[in-house]
């Protein structure tokens, strides 16, 4: 986990020299990389509690797919337009959703020449512009922004999330707050309210003093 943050961080400070330097396609392609390699951190979190071979095949190709990869890159789009508990960014995981194909679409059109529809041929400088490729440099700034990850944070994680992941949404919440507080006694959480249970049950809670 730490090594694919690790390179989520590589790959978003190569796409923010990219931007800096006005090469908008390359910036939102090398961005799109970046929250991929973000991307792996939640599969390998359910990789962590696969009990057997057959359970973990699905997640091994999960991790091989760009897509299953990217689907958290509409997070900031969310919380701006008002998502603040966890059940509210659930719509990042919908496998009917259509953002995961056109993050991937936009990754290759960044790259690449192409001939798209009735014969419209397209380049890449032609199709990405700076607003788009500095919306996902931010994006991948912000994924890649996680703390390193200790081995005694997973196996909590197996013992209090593992169970309930295919699970119902209840107890599959019940577990992350339980996942905090035995965090939070070994001191990998800050001390304090349980946050996890507070983002669950009431939402992200900005600062107004900081304007936020």
């Amino acid at each position: 986990m730490n090594l694919a943050m690790k390179n989520a961080r590589r790959l978003a400070n190569d796409a923010e020299l990219l931007l800096s330097n006005d090469c908008f396609p390359t910036a939102a392609s090398v961005a799109t990389l970046s929250i991929e390699e973000s991307g792996k951190m939640a599969i390998l979190r359910r990789l962590s509690s696969a009990f057997d071979d057959k359970s973990a095949k699905p997640l091994w190709k999960e991790y091989r797919s760009h897509t299953a990869k990217n689907q958290m890159w509409i997070l900031p789009q969310l919380f701006a337009q008002g998502a603040s508990q966890l059940r509210e960014f659930v719509a990042m995981f919908d496998e009917s959703a259509d953002h995961p194909k056109l993050l991937d679409q936009i990754k290759q059109i960044g790259f690449y020449t192409d001939c798209l529809g009735n014969v419209h041929w397209t380049t890449p400088d032609a199709v990405i512009d700076e607003e788009l490729a500095k919306m996902l440099v931010q994006t991948a700034k912000i994924l890649a922004g996680g703390r390193e990850i200790v081995a005694a944070e997973i196996e909590l994680w197996i013992k209090h999330v593992g169970p309930h992941l295919d699970g119902s949404q209840s107890d599959a919440e019940a577990g992350l707050k339980q996942w905090y507080e035995e965090m939070q006694h070994i001191g990998l959480c800050p001390a304090g309210d349980n946050a996890m249970q507070t983002f669950i049950e009431q939402g992200i809670i900005t600062s107004k003093k900081d304007g936020v």
